[in-house]
């Protein structure tokens, strides 16, 4: 029994206990986004008069005037939704064992379809924006894969239009044993797209082992760079390996589990931020839903037409 898997995690009742009203989840809101009290976000002053309008509570700065609710500023502002809702939905995404969809989303918490989307993707974009700066190093087991398949009548393997490339990456302590995960879109693997890539996640010199992809060249300039022989389930198997591979044939499996279709070219970013953020943080279940409060706490606002408005790399496919 793997220790890390078989413990426990935050209960539903324990849950509901923590944040089973709207004004415990208002508290806990308030204590992450200020853990030393209330700051300013126009001036940064730490002065401020609280009063209620409404029955809402708002903060004003001594020194510039500005008024603050709880939620302005956040990725909570102008849901309509309690924030005891949006705390069951931090539960349910943080403690689920796999990926949950925004439509088993919509039938737990008993809201619109439209509504539990904004939800998933608003705190995957918060999970993401939180994983943004992850650097891994020490020895790191590398390689590259792609979502989604062949589409009837076009092109056949890498050159798939209904492919997106990403990059996984798996940091290993000193006993081989995983530690932390990187896991990013890329444009595409070339010499150009993963040097990037290695400049904004490897630490300089760290021991990185891939497959013979030649893209992966770029690693030579400032790490050390060891090229994993053999193919198949002998080479996936090898010690520098085997991890990078495990995580990602769980997050395959995951992806294709929870998921009946989603628009990868578009959103990639988000899904793959998800499993990347849950498993660096798996060593603590119970601290899942205050952690993932508090990221959601301290990024910016991201109403739906932003939300839908991201980058892609090449046209939108649903796979």
């Amino acid at each position: 029994m793997n220790r890390v898997q078989f413990q426990p995690g935050l209960s539903l009742p324990a849950f509901l206990a923590q944040y089973g009203s709207e004004g415990q989840c208002e508290r806990a809101l308030e204590a992450a986004r200020w853990p030393d009290g209330f700051v300013c976000p126009r001036c940064a002053d730490k002065g401020c008069s609280k009063f209620y309008r409404h029955r809402q509570a708002y903060w004003q700065c001594s020194q510039c005037r500005h008024q603050s609710s709880l939620r302005s500023g956040t990725v909570f502002e102008h849901s309509r939704l309690p924030l005891r809702t949006w705390l069951l939905a931090m539960y349910l995404l943080g403690q689920s064992k796999t990926n949950l969809s925004a439509l088993e989303l919509m039938r737990h918490l008993e809201v619109s379809y439209p509504a539990a989307w904004r939800m998933k993707h608003k705190l995957m974009q918060a999970m993401d924006e939180r994983e943004a700066g992850r650097k891994l190093g020490g020895v790191v087991q590398l390689d590259d894969a792609y979502l989604g398949g062949e589409r009837n009548g076009g092109k056949a393997g890498r050159g798939s239009e209904n492919k997106r490339p990403f990059v996984i990456a798996v940091e290993t302590t000193q006993d081989g044993r995983p530690r932390h995960v990187v896991i990013d879109p890329v444009p595409g693997f070339t010499k150009t797209a993963l040097s990037d890539w290695i400049a904004r996640r490897l630490h300089p010199r760290s021991d990185v082992y891939s497959d013979g992809l030649g893209a992966f060249r770029a690693l030579e300039a400032e790490h050390a760079h060891t090229v994993i022989e053999g193919g198949g389930r002998a080479g996936c198997e090898q010690d520098n390996a085997r991890w990078v591979n495990v995580v990602l044939s769980n997050l395959k499996r995951s992806l294709d589990g929870a998921y009946h279709a989603f628009k990868f070219t578009k959103y990639a970013h988000r899904y793959l931020a998800e499993t990347q953020w849950r498993f660096n943080r798996r060593f603590d279940l119970v601290a899942l839903v205050p952690r993932l409060l508090v990221a959601a706490a301290r990024i910016k606002p991201w109403p739906e037409r932003r939300l839908r408005d991201v980058p892609v790399f090449s046209a939108e496919i649903a796979c």
